[in-house]
């Protein structure tokens, strides 16, 4: 059997650059992989099934993150492996059990880090051989997001998601995540984007911000920082921009919206700061109705994915 980590990412910078003919989004971010993640197991079988990791084996799974998640054909994992299938001939089959930690509609990647993994694992289990590149290719074709977390760390990336410039030495920081309101669509947030005065739109410094990531500093990270999909999100969501200011007067040297949301994130230096932090905003989580929150730490590079157990 093998088990499988399908790590989150964070968005340090979101910049869109233009959109495409065909209504694809030209993006340029720097984006890195946390170690939030889901779960995969999978196992030879004679059919093709996917199925939700049960409760009693779970110690971490408290069914919240797999809310509303469906484990059907239309689940990335299931088209993953179906894609597989056609492209390489095969009719061999799996059973896969996933366990959801990544919160869902959160903009951390969770459905496109559970196809990655599902793609890295798949390959492995059904001795396809195919390649790194292979692999890029498949996954762009399932989701934007799925060729970055198929190679992980600390990447610049551009065009749709195709174009991936990994980057050394990526940090390790700490971070608190808070989801602090209902998930949100990232199709309705690209289209109500579409539709603002892109003159008011804060826009990253990418060039200031790649340069601080690789130097570790924080200080000179937190200006250049910015998500031009936060404004969006927090007019949908007024908890997204509170949960911000909350994070920052916790003490995170930054705080922003990662992806489409409806996730936050606070970047501290020190693990015993984040602790704290995570604290408070326990408290005011649970005061204000808020959702969930977490503690994390970046990674520095792309992680092994695949363990035999």
């Amino acid at each position: 059997m093998l088990c499988l980590a399908a790590y989150a990412k964070i968005n340090w910078t979101l910049d869109i650059l233009g959109t495409r003919p065909d209504g694809y989004h030209l993006m340029d971010m720097l984006m890195q992989t946390v170690s939030l993640c889901d779960l995969l197991w999978m196992e030879e079988a004679e059919d093709l099934t996917l199925e939700a990791v049960p409760a009693a084996r779970s110690k971490t799974n408290d069914g919240l993150s797999s809310a509303g998640v469906r484990y059907d054909e239309s689940n990335l994992v299931y088209r993953a492996a179906l894609l597989l299938r056609e492209r390489c001939g095969v009719r061999r089959g799996a059973r896969i059990q996933l366990e959801k930690r990544i919160p869902s509609g959160a903009g951390m990647g969770g459905g496109s880090a559970d196809c990655a993994a599902a793609l890295k694992g798949l390959n492995a289990l059904w001795g396809l051989g195919l390649s790194r590149a292979e692999l890029l290719s498949l996954g762009l074709e399932l989701g934007a997001d799925v060729p970055f977390l198929i190679t992980g760390g600390l990447a610049r990336v551009g065009g749709i998601g195709e174009r991936i410039q990994p980057l050394l030495p990526a940090p390790q920081v700490w971070l608190v995540l808070v989801q602090p309101c209902e998930g949100l669509s990232t199709r309705e947030v690209f289209s109500a984007f579409d539709r603002m005065d892109a003159s008011s739109l804060r826009h990253p410094d990418n060039a200031a911000a790649q340069d601080a990531l690789l130097r570790r500093d924080l200080t000179a990270l937190a200006p250049a920082m910015a998500n031009v999909l936060q404004a969006v999100s927090e007019s949908a969501r007024p908890a997204l921009a509170q949960a911000v200011r909350a994070l920052e007067a916790a003490g995170a040297a930054r705080a922003m919206m990662t992806g489409s949301g409806s996730v936050v994130y606070g970047v501290f230096e020190r693990c015993a700061d984040a602790v704290a932090a995570q604290a408070a905003m326990e408290a005011l989580s649970a005061q204000r109705g808020w959702g969930r929150v977490w503690l994390a730490r970046t990674l520095p590079r792309g992680e092994k994915s695949v363990a035999i157990t």
